[in-house]
């Protein structure tokens, strides 16, 4: 199970605008913040802006703010949105499938309930959770995003028992 590259950015876009607790950012500051390209998170912040994630301000002085009501969204959800494609193999779509086993295969419900269990554990965290977590400062990652802030470190949150 591999995440795209689509949404590793969808998720740092929406870390970086949660950590700007409703300030507007643009498209340009985020992609210098973390070095990626700005038309590819351009692409990323349209379908977040139509899925609701994100709030979109035109014109002159706008930019994108994080919706406060995602905060309540899971990280499953952030992934189900973003993923095209969450077949872990061939044979998981039935309409495209031309594995000759996949009726009597009994790896499919294997990796089926693997699936199951990654996006039940992404299901257990918000958008929020991971957000407070940076926003503590015990990670550093204000820090690297924000190096003209000064940020006191706190004690670390836990870590996610699995």
């Amino acid at each position: 199970m591999r995440l795209t590259v689509y949404t590793d950015y969808a998720i740092r876009l929406l870390i970086y605008l949660g950590l700007r607790e409703g300030s507007l950012s643009t498209i340009e500051e985020v992609a210098r913040a973390y070095g990626i390209s700005r038309n590819h998170l351009m692409k990323i912040a349209h379908k977040l802006g139509q899925a609701g994630f994100v709030e979109t301000v035109r014109g002159r002085g706008g930019g994108l703010r994080l919706a406060p009501e995602m905060l309540a969204r899971t990280l499953g959800d952030l992934i189900r949105e973003t993923e095209d494609d969450l077949h872990l193999a061939e044979c998981f779509d039935a309409e495209t499938s031309t594995c000759l086993i996949r009726d009597a295969c009994y790896v499919q419900p294997i990796l089926a309930e693997a699936l199951d269990a990654y996006l039940t554990v992404l299901d257990r965290y918000t958008l929020g959770d991971v957000i407070a977590a940076h926003r503590s400062g015990a990670h550093g990652l204000t820090a690297l995003l924000f190096p003209d802030l000064v940020v006191e470190e706190s004690d670390p949150p836990p870590r996610p028992s699995l």
